[in-house]
């Protein structure tokens, strides 16, 4: 089997300042910080939240809550992307009439967010729910379309992008592109 080979997209350097950019992108669109809820998507989508709740601590003084949702019965594709091990949706906070910023760390098919949507109105009713992603690689197979994000990078379809958090378990911060 032939190996593949590493792209560095962004250093740890590079994913820092990438978090700041979009903590500073959803204070400058927010028009009231304390009706805004960061809700990331498992796995990295939740760690990825937590950083950036912690940069607009950092900006504006202002605790913005988090929570992490599990979308996998919610999920079309299971028999495509295989079985997975549910975690627990942990929703500190009342999504009714809040502005929820949807945070996952890869966009592709936009298949994971569909089933994110489909489990936040379970949950409740958002006066509006906006999509952060640090990563959009194209693709789509439905019409999704992220408000937030960190980084374009048009892939074929046969690459892979992998987002290292060390906040995660991860060994580093930086995200990669593995081509064939």
């Amino acid at each position: 089997m032939p190996q593949s080979k590493i792209v560095e997209i962004l250093s740890a350097d590079e994913l820092r300042r990438t978090i700041n950019r979009l903590a500073s992108q959803i204070v400058e669109a927010s028009d009231d910080l304390a009706n805004v809820v960061l809700l990331g998507v498992y796995t990295r989508g939740v760690p990825l939240s937590v950083a950036i709740a912690k940069q607009i601590h950092t900006l504006e003084g202002v605790l913005v809550p988090t929570g992490a949702l599990d979308i996998t019965f919610y999920r079309d594709d299971l028999d495509r992307i295989g079985l997975r091990t549910p975690s627990k949706t942990e929703l500190p906070f009342d999504l009714n009439g809040k502005t929820v910023v949807l945070v996952d760390d890869v966009i592709y098919s936009g298949r994971t967010i569909g089933a994110a949507l489909s489990a936040i109105h379970d949950y409740g009713r958002p006066k509006v729910v906006r999509l952060l992603v640090l990563v959009d690689r194209g693709h789509r197979e439905l019409p999704i379309h992220p408000d937030y994000v960190g980084r374009t990078l048009p892939t074929s379809k046969d690459e892979q992008v992998k987002v290292f958090l060390s906040s995660a378990g991860d060994d580093r911060d930086g995200v990669e592109l593995l081509k064939p």
